[in-house]
């Protein structure tokens, strides 16, 4: 009971000690997915306790903050699939406008919500964190092909919507 014990208070300190050295950057990547302050911090929170239970399997920080990404991706995803998520309730207007998490261009915050989750996700890992097709394929549990096809199919989706919006008639009066 001792040794479980110790092991205990040592996974406590040691995913604490992760949490507070990634939050605000796990927070950010969040933020990219969700689109909104309120839901990202759920669905970090969400990867946080799943983290949590798995720690022990997990080896390295690296293993830990994969783990996280890929738990937010694959949560961002099932959300989107599941009917409520669809609804945009607009009754009740907050109190205060929500900040984003860091200054973002709304407009590409905008087109990159309008991409189909998984094209989002390899978007937000490829070319935001940086990863390499393989990582990203391994993160996503999608081979390399699918992650260059999504990467691909959502960068022209991309810059087809900054190209509308560069074109759009400006509504100036001299």
């Amino acid at each position: 009971a001792h040794v479980e014990a110790r092991a205990a208070v040592s996974r406590d300190a040691a995913s604490t000690a992760f949490v507070r050295t990634r939050r605000d950057h796990l927070l950010r990547v969040a933020y990219a997915l969700s689109g909104d302050r309120s839901g990202a911090e759920d669905l970090l929170q969400t990867a946080l306790v799943k983290l949590y239970v798995a720690w022990p399997r997990l080896r390295r920080a690296e293993a830990a903050e994969a783990f996280v990404r890929t738990t937010m991706v694959r949560t961002t995803i099932d959300d989107s699939r599941r009917p409520w998520r669809r609804e945009i309730s607009t009754a009740e207007v907050p109190d205060r406008p929500m900040e984003p998490v860091e200054p973002v261009d709304a407009g590409l915050l905008d087109a990159l919500l309008g991409l189909a989750p998984m094209q989002r996700a390899v978007v937000v890992l490829r070319h935001w964190l940086d990863l390499s097709v393989e990582q990203t394929a391994r993160e996503l549990g999608i081979s390399t092909g699918a992650v260059k096809t999504h990467s691909h199919r959502g960068l022209a989706a991309l810059r087809a919507s900054r190209e509308i919006a560069g074109s759009a008639p400006s509504h100036r009066t001299s």
